[in-house]
């Protein structure tokens, strides 16, 4: 920790952008975070695809709008809310790079659980998500949920327009 009180970015994370452990500038931040998660679970998807062809998850047969809201809004919420609080414990018994690595391990095996190939690509961005939630606790509790559920819901948008628009088929 620094004297404000803002964690200094672990060493085992020194390859992220400094600014992603920075809690300044939301939108420039968002745009940072959005894109140390996208991106490389881009990369992470498209290798465990051609190990595991057809192993991502299914999706329910619902409406197009309803599937867009539960993918963009409901779980980024909901996971997040789940994630923060466990965070907020974790950090308090094992420190800030612990809570951040079993966090997204967690999050890993939890959607493992649907599909293996699903936990593979999906640690990643949780790994970042919880960075910003933990980043932004030291800011305030609002925009250590908000951010993370804003990240959450982009990183999930570009998906989301995929399967309800059918171009995944």
């Amino acid at each position: 920790m620094t004297e404000t009180g803002v964690a200094l970015r672990p060493r085992p994370l020194a390859f992220l952008p400094k600014a992603l452990f920075d809690p300044q500038k939301p939108l420039r931040y968002v745009a940072i975070a959005w894109a140390c998660a996208f991106f490389p679970s881009l990369l992470l998807s498209a290798l465990v695809s051609q190990l595991v062809p057809d192993a991502g998850p299914e999706f329910p047969k619902v409406d197009p709008g309803l599937l867009l809201f539960l993918l963009v809004v409901f779980a980024p919420v909901v996971e997040t809310l789940i994630m923060g609080t466990v965070l907020l414990v974790l950090e308090r018994f094992v420190g800030f790079l612990p809570a951040v690595l079993i966090s997204s391990l967690g999050w890993g095996i939890a959607h493992s659980m649907q599909a293996l190939a699903w936990g593979l690509v999906i640690w990643w961005p949780f790994l970042i998500f919880s960075i910003v939630f933990l980043t932004w606790r030291r800011r305030s509790l609002a925009a250590a949920f908000g951010l993370p559920m804003l990240i959450h819901g982009l990183q999930n948008l570009g998906p989301a327009l995929i399967l309800v628009t059918g171009l995944s088929s």
